[in-house]
């Protein structure tokens, strides 16, 4: 108790560190560590930065000697600031970055040096790829991985090191992170979305797909997370009893900050403008404990960037605070985990958000268009949307009335659906072609409410996709997950179905079918044809389950299962087909994320036996043998019938105690035996369903009985801070 004390004790008095680098405006600072575009304009030859921006906007490749120069001028930039040494910073497989450090300087054979960063070291790195995640692409024996820039996405500064952002592939191409996938998704939406906005707007060349971030995540004091072998470990507890106030108040949601954390938020929000990255939103969340931050959204890939360069900075600056930040999704039971809802939609280079309904019957057609599109492909692809989400983390949250269910369905608001039911039963002329400024009692699209402005429709947490006025909120990313896969699905998915309206559209004009009437005519299938994946009711009812079982929509609840989406013949033919990943890519991703979920297993399984036979159960014993002592004390003292009055409840307990501590050992041993032969298994998802379905149940049946200890054993004997001293932050 007394380390507890402690730690609480000097978070306390370090609690009090600066708020903040500066008290100047976040203009003044903002991106300043950020090899950006008014950098590159001042600092790049008009060549140079032409290319860049062509290389950004067309995918057009930058020459070498252009190169030299960007590289010389980011090397300049770099330097006056500080910076000694360069890293290509990009994503593999892991779930996290990653990063080699080489510095500028080069021996100039005289007995000096120089500082040096040339274009080819820019463009292309060869960092060892033997120890990265790659599903059976590479031998184990074959080393060599390339690392390639990605113009669109900005190099930025950590610490005395200039990061570039990159993409990470094997010597034979194939895409061994998640940002490859990611840029050939957007390059597939940019160009399938502009073909379909030719219907409507000639003027449009360039469609982006656009993301906003909600990030949630735990804070607990970094002394009693070091006390914590399975925060340590695994980013979760894997035992402890809820205290007796948890969140059941909803007091600490939108609640007073706490000043320790709210400085931590301040030194966070510091380092993210200079590093321009645009959180503009903090708050409590529910859990106590937990908090959320959200940004601007952004442009996919340079926001997807973006989300993964935060969860690092999170870690670092909490460091200093004596935090440590948890993002995992369920790291404490009986009080809501954390997601990462990702807003996503797509804007043109006219200024037109696509899904933002108009002032003109035109351009409401166009909105409709791509709004019935994204609600068909999340109805013929929905099962991919729920591989994207899965992980082993997630497989906590999904469907536990804090995360909407690992059911796909679509929300879309009670507005909406009655205009697709009006279209759907209603013609053309009489529904959309009127003159002049849309009717929108007629349309159903916007409420003119003179006083304040609301959204076309409340919104529904309890759905996976849902439409939020001018975008869909993809809720059910787990908070530890890389944006970057979601996001690749989603555009991949939207890019082949508008790729397929475009073709049933010019099919009905070439047979002399009206422009308009030919886009009706598909949208109103579409309408009807999508209609089992929409749900306007309480995702987490029971009545729901039933009702999308009767609809036939999928209700898969487990990582492995959900993986095996990936490598249905449809999958593969549409990554392939959209030149997104080949099947040995998806292939090997498949591989990756099953052997990542039951390795996850497997540790946490390791750690719980650990904590329960050299932590738990010595703790136990001990108390057991203070009560028997006790109750040896008493039967001396007294006769047998008062000691059997006096000590009965003693009796008891001491009874439960042993009970609960056998039951824990006995649990633990069939465990390790489930676990032995879970390893003795192949094939990675035939181990992976071993480690779901075999091992990953005793979890509970443990946790019950070490919980049952903590509310009985010596507050002073317990060897671990319980939730108590975890939760609520001082």
């Amino acid at each position: 108790m007394s380390i507890r004390f402690t730690a609480l004790s000097t978070a306390l008095n370090r609690s009090k560190l600066q708020v903040a680098k500066s008290t100047e405006p976040v203009s003044n600072y903002y991106g300043s560590h950020v090899f950006g575009d008014a950098v590159m304009k001042k600092d790049l030859t008009p060549e140079a930065y032409t290319a860049i921006k062509n290389a950004t906007l067309k995918g057009e490749k930058i020459d070498e000697q252009l190169a030299d120069q960007v590289a010389s001028a980011m090397k300049a930039w770099a330097s006056a600031r500080g910076v000694t040494h360069y890293t290509h910073w990009f994503q593999p497989l892991t779930g996290g970055t990653a990063e080699k450090h080489d510095a500028f300087f080069e021996p100039d054979h005289q007995g000096g040096s120089i500082e040096k960063f040339e274009g080819s070291l820019l463009i292309q790195q060869e960092p060892d790829a033997s120890s990265f995640p790659n599903g059976g692409i590479r031998q184990t024996f074959e080393a060599r991985g390339y690392t390639a820039w990605d113009p669109s996405s900005p190099a930025f500064i950590i610490g005395t090191t200039l990061c570039i952002p990159t993409i990470f592939v094997s010597y034979t191409g194939e895409a061994l992170d998640n940002k490859t996938p990611l840029l050939r998704a957007l390059q597939a939406i940019d160009e399938a979305a502009v073909s379909v906005c030719k219907y409507f707007d000639e003027n449009v060349t360039k469609v982006n797909a656009s993301l906003g971030w909600e990030q949630e995540y735990f804070l607990v004091d970094s002394a009693l997370y070091n006390s914590r072998p399975d925060l340590v470990l695994t980013g979760r507890t894997l035992i402890g009893h809820a205290p007796a106030k948890g969140q059941q108040l909803d007091d600490h949601y939108f609640g007073s900050i706490p000043e320790r954390v709210l400085n931590f938020m301040q030194e966070l929000e510091y380092e993210c403008h200079l590093l321009g990255i645009p959180v503009k939103t903090r708050h409590n969340e529910v859990a106590p404990g937990q908090y959320e931050l959200a940004p601007i959204y952004e442009e996919a890939n340079t926001s997807v960037d973006h989300n993964s360069l935060l969860m690092d900075v999170m870690d670092k600056v909490a460091i200093r605070h004596d935090f440590r930040v948890l993002l995992h999704e369920k790291p404490f039971a009986q009080v809501n985990g954390s997601g990462k809802h990702n807003n996503w939609s797509l804007g043109t280079d006219t200024g037109k958000n696509l899904l933002s309904p108009g002032k003109t019957p035109e351009s409401n057609l166009q909105f409709l268009t791509f709004f019935i599109n994204t609600i068909k492909a999340i109805d013929t692809y929905g099962d991919l949307v729920r591989a994207s989400i899965a992980s082993a983390g997630n497989d906590h949250r999904l469907g536990a009335n804090e995360a909407p269910p690992a059911i796909v369905s679509t929300f879309i608001g009670s507005q909406l659906s009655a205009v697709l039911n009006q279209l759907e039963n209603t013609d053309f002329m009489t529904s959309l072609k009127e003159k002049g400024e849309r009717d929108d009692q007629k349309l159903n699209v916007v409420n003119k409410i003179p006083e304040i402005k609301l959204d076309n429709t409340d919104r529904n947490r309890t759905s996976p996709f849902a439409f939020t006025g001018n975008k869909f909120e993809l809720r059910a990313v787990g908070s530890a997950a890389n944006c970057a896969e979601p996001m690749t699905v989603l555009n991949t998915i939207m890019a082949q179905q508008l790729k397929d309206f475009k073709e049933a559209v010019d099919l009905s004009i070439e047979f002399g079918v009206n422009k308009e009437d030919a886009i009706f005519s598909v949208l109103k299938e579409y309408i009807k044809s999508s209609k089992n994946v929409r749900f306007e009711g309480d995702g987490y009812s029971e009545d729901w389950v039933k009702l999308a079982e009767d609809r036939g929509l999928n209700n898969v609840k487990t990582t492995p299962q959900a993986l095996d989406f990936y490598v249905t013949e449809t999958a593969k033919k549409l990554f392939a087909e959209n030149n997104i990943m080949s099947r040995v890519e998806l292939e090997a991703r498949h591989e990756i994320q099953l052997e990542k979920y039951f390795m996850r297993i497997q540790i946490e399984s390791r750690v719980l036996g650990d904590l329960t036979v050299n932590h738990i159960v010595p703790a136990a014993v001990k108390y057991q043998q203070q009560l028997s002592e006790s109750l040896n004390s008493l039967k001396q003292v007294l006769s047998a019938d008062a000691f059997e009055q006096t000590a009965k409840k003693q009796v008891e307990m001491l009874g439960e105690v042993a009970g609960h501590i056998n039951a824990a050992i006995s649990l633990s041993e069939e465990m390790l035996s489930a676990r032995k032969k879970a390893n003795k298994v192949e094939h990675a998802r035939e181990k992976a369903i071993a480690y779901c379905e075999e091992v990953k149940p005793y979890f509970d049946k443990i946790r019950k009985h070490v919980d049952k200890l903590e509310q009985t054993v010596d507050d002073e004997l317990w060897p671990l801070p319980k939730y108590r001293e975890l939760l609520f932050v001082k």
